[in-house]
């Protein structure tokens, strides 16, 4: 036998050896599925030694025999009337991607036509003039190569016509393309060879020998011009299987349901249909063929089989070609299901696992973490919105999807849904916003989801989006005048069905209609069970979960989490009947009038910590105080200006004028609140708002413990600047003439009136400022543990504001003058910071804890940043918590040197 020659069957592999490397991708697969005895059709590689110098007078005896024996397997022969053997040819190289096409139907000639339809002699004359036209174009002989290209025109305009009748007749276009070629769309097949002879050898459609040697002699000269060095491809004749007569059929299937991950072949077959024409073409996507069940049990076993193999081999979900010929099913096709679920993929990777066809560590790699967010979140049925105008581009901030009516104020959709619940209609709302305020929390929470036109990731819509897992989509072109909006060309009004979809990859959209929405479950999904294998290879490393409310607090143990890493007590005073009880406590005249409020605040706080550490029962829960700048409570609009007079007149019978109300809290506005009286600075200036949260965070603490509850508190301060300021927060002073009452202060003169044992618990910084940071040594003596907030220290880093980056961000991507969005990933600087203060903290404090609570948490670069930091925790929204725990258990595994 001539060297670089191999053959396979279902039955036999020869030579019995072979260096992988030289028989490409394609031939080093059909061997491997000759050796599991999968019913593959037989065929012959020209191993990359010989496929660039292929010669009929050299190793045609040696083919002609295999040819012989692959006529045999199939029980036909080449160039029979009755039986014809088909042959493929397709280079096989050692690149993923290649831009060779898969040659068809060698061996139809015309002696062998009977039953063959115009199609089949098309296809295999087009994949030949391709050939033809690249070697022409390589050898520099342009007028033979143009002439070729308009052969392939008139080609495709008779494909064109040929398909069109298939579907119900040929368009008006084709036909008229038809006419301009000069060719008829209704030729039979031995006419149409006779139209495209003058571009092939003597004899290419009468002896079919002589057409499958002119065809690999084409072949491996456009291999040996494209690879002049040689030994990279191969090349492999393979026997076509063909499902067009008598009870034969084809299809194809999924090895798996690629929705659900179910174990269960999903597919359909077509009675008489020539698959490996179909298949190539993707042309059985929308075909109605027939359900797999109507075919013979024997048949369906078969199937069965193979895809089961295929899945233990290969370790993916397959999409599997199949013909059955003459009672005998054939392998013809497989490649990745490229539309397949994330649980799908869970799914197999699991089984494979429970049944130890894959390691643990090898299928906790093969997941990409953020593709997680396709679980976790409902998905567009594409078929849906595929009428629908559309909008593309944005900046996403919380991932998912969402259909719902449009509404342009957060009383707007609170009231359209109040009215759709009375009537028993759709309670589905998108708030269309500028941008979004505190007093828009209360409507984000019971919408759809948030469209607004300015901001970011990090802004405060998508941070609330994300809390109460709403989809949330920024798009800097969204203009709105009044009940009309307009995104490019996509205009709406409100009440108008909008649909948003915002995916973990790629871009963003928004459609004009009711898209209709997939669904997550997460029991069903197999996610807890895909991330409890991960958290195996967890160490020292912890995910939390910021929460703040019993639901949150819930899903986040659901979903994996440890802890609470942050809960954002501001949060709690943006409901309805809260925020206008602390507007009053602001526009208090005396400390009295304060203290009424703050009692009344402090009521509600014990209620909400109190439920908070029932549900995390013994895990930490880190509360921050009260963080957020005091305009984000203040009235935005004149109706919530009226709101609060009304509410004044209410509760205190004190009737106040809109005016009077306004001018008030003008005096509170400041030009830059980010960088004012919040934070920790808040409590300087009103000592008695954190005096009200300690109080209460100690109160529900002892309260639990009584009841046998555990309780693992953090009391976190936030925006700290440096160590004197948070040795005040924290433990107090006394100067001459006042007195300022710290965390332990309060907490001590709450414990003496309860007579209580001391109760454990930890008083933090947030690290949130580049002082901070680098005064992490001092700042360290008062502090237990570090909490790193990115939104703000990055702001305050790169000076940029989080809610107005988009604005001027397209330019610094276009110039590279950025890299990426520094809100989504860590800027260097920021972790050049964070890394410095770690170290500095830890020299005055060996055991300081350290953890990360930005919106940055659980992106998989932070956490691998994190942990190599020595940060002992992230903590994110709950539904980024699996996240999270997949890519830290990924990053365990690369540390330890374990490839995927």
């Amino acid at each position: 036998m001539y060297t670089g020659i191999h053959f396979f069957s279902p039955h036999e592999v020869r030579p019995k050896t072979a260096v992988p490397e030289t028989l490409g991708i394609r031939g080093r697969q059909a061997r491997e599925f000759a050796e599991l005895g999968l019913p593959i059709p037989p065929g012959i590689i020209l191993d990359s030694t010989l496929a660039s110098r292929v010669k009929r007078e050299t190793i045609g005896k040696d083919l002609a025999a295999f040819l012989d024996a692959c006529a045999g397997i199939m029980g036909k022969k080449l160039g029979d009337r009755e039986k014809p053997l088909l042959l493929k040819i397709v280079v096989s190289p050692n690149l993923v991607i290649s831009d060779y096409p898969v040659l068809y139907n060698f061996g139809l000639v015309k002696p062998a036509l009977d039953g063959f339809a115009a199609p089949a002699v098309l296809r295999n004359v087009q994949g030949m003039l391709i050939v033809r036209e690249r070697i022409r174009q390589l050898e520099g002989k342009e007028r033979e190569r143009e002439q070729i290209a308009a052969a392939l025109k008139s080609l495709g305009a008779l494909l064109r016509g040929v398909r069109g009748r298939c579907e119900g007749g040929t368009s008006a276009e084709g036909a008229a393309e038809d006419r301009r070629a000069g060719a008829s769309p209704r030729l039979p097949p031995p006419e149409l060879m006779d139209m495209f002879a003058g571009y092939f050898p003597e004899g290419y459609f009468e002896n079919a020998e002589t057409q499958i040697f002119s065809a690999l002699e084409d072949v491996s000269t456009l291999i040996a011009l494209d690879d002049p060095g040689g030994g990279d491809t191969a090349l492999m004749v393979q026997a076509l299987a063909y499902g067009h007569s008598g009870d034969s059929c084809s299809g194809e299937y999924f090895s798996r349901n690629i929705l659900t991950g179910e174990k269960k072949l999903q597919g359909k077959f077509f009675w008489q249909g020539f698959t490996e024409v179909r298949i190539d073409e993707n042309e059985t996507d929308d075909a109605p063929g027939q359900s797999l069940d109507r075919l013979a049990a024997d048949h369906r076993d078969t199937l069965e089989k193979i895809a089961g193999t295929l899945e233990d081999t290969l370790k993916e979900i397959c999409r599997i070609g199949f013909v059955v010929e003459e009672g005998r099913v054939w392998l013809v096709e497989q490649r990745p299901a490229d539309r397949k679920s994330v649980q799908a993929d869970i799914a197999l990777l699991l089984d494979l696992v429970n049944r130890g066809i894959l390691d643990t560590a090898g299928a906790i790699q093969t997941i990409d973490p953020l593709m997680l967010n396709e679980i976790l979140h409902p998905v567009i049925d594409p078929a849906s919105v595929a009428d629908f105008t559309r909008w593309t581009g944005g900046i996403a901030g919380a991932p998912g999807a969402v259909a719902g009516k449009a509404c342009f104020s957060a009383d707007a959709l609170l009231e359209a849904r109040k009215q759709a619940i009375r009537g028993g209609e759709d309670p589905g709302f998108i708030l269309v916003l500028p941008a979004s305020f505190a007093e828009d929390v209360k409507a984000i929470e019971v919408s759809a989801g948030v469209l607004t036109a300015e901001g970011g990731y990090s802004a405060h819509a998508s941070v609330v989006a994300r809390q109460y897992g709403k989809t949330s989509l920024t798009a800097p072109g969204l203009k709105i005048q009044g009940k009309q909006a307009a995104l490019g060309d996509l205009a709406f009004s409100q009440g108008d069905y909008i649909t948003l979809d915002v995916p973990a990859y790629g871009p963003a959209s928004v459609y004009l209609g009711a898209g209709k929405l997939i669904q997550p479950d997460i029991r069903k999904s197999g996610l807890p069970d895909f991330i409890a294998l991960a958290r195996g290879f967890i160490r020292d490393f912890h995910v939390r979960a910021n929460a703040e409310t019993p639901q949150d607090a819930a899903l986040a143990l659901a979903l994996g989490a440890d802890g609470i890493g942050l809960c954002r007590t501001e949060h709690l005073f943006f409901g309805a009947e809260r925020i206008n009880l602390f507007r009053e406590m602001l526009f208090a005249d005396s400390p009295e009038d304060r203290r009424e409020a703050l009692n009344a605040l402090k009521v509600m706080q014990i209620q909400d910590f109190s439920r908070l550490f029932r549900v995390m029962a013994g895990r930490e829960v880190t509360i921050r105080l009260l963080d957020a700048p005091l305009h984000e409570f203040l009235p935005h609009t004149g109706g919530e200006l009226e709101d609060f007079a009304a509410h004044l007149e209410r509760t205190k019978k004190r009737k106040v004028s809109r005016a009077e109300v306004l001018a008030r809290f003008e005096a509170l506005r400041e030009f830059n609140p980010m960088l004012g009286r919040r934070g920790c600075r808040i409590a300087v200036s009103y000592p008695e708002i954190y005096a009200m949260q300690v109080q209460a965070v100690f109160e529900a603490a002892y309260k639990l413990r009584e009841e046998g509850v555990a309780v693992c508190l953090e009391i976190m301060v936030p925006l700290v600047m440096s160590a004197p300021e948070l040795k005040l927060i924290a433990y107090g002073k006394t100067i001459e003439g006042a007195a300022y009452a710290g965390i332990a202060e309060v907490e001590e003169a709450l414990r003496a009136g309860k007579k209580a044992a001391p109760m454990p618990y930890s008083i933090g910084a947030m690290i949130e400022l580049p002082a901070a940071a680098l005064g992490a040594a001092g700042i360290a003596k008062y502090s237990r543990f570090f909490s790193f907030g990115t939104n703000d220290l990055t702001q305050t880093v790169l000076g940029i504001s989080r809610d107005d980056f988009a604005a001027f961000m397209p330019g610094y991507t276009r110039f590279d003058l950025i890299e990426g969005d520094p809100f989504s990933v860590l800027d260097s600087s920021v972790k050049e910071l964070i890394v410095l203060a770690v170290e500095r903290g830890r020299l005055t404090r060996p055991g300081l804890v350290c953890g990360l609570c930005g919106e940055q948490g659980a992106h998989p670069a932070a956490v691998r940043f994190c942990m190599d930091a020595g940060i002992n925790y992230v903590s994110c929204s709950p539904y980024s918590v699996p996240i999270a725990l997949l890519a830290a258990a990924q990053a365990e595994l690369e540390r330890a040197g374990v490839e995927a």
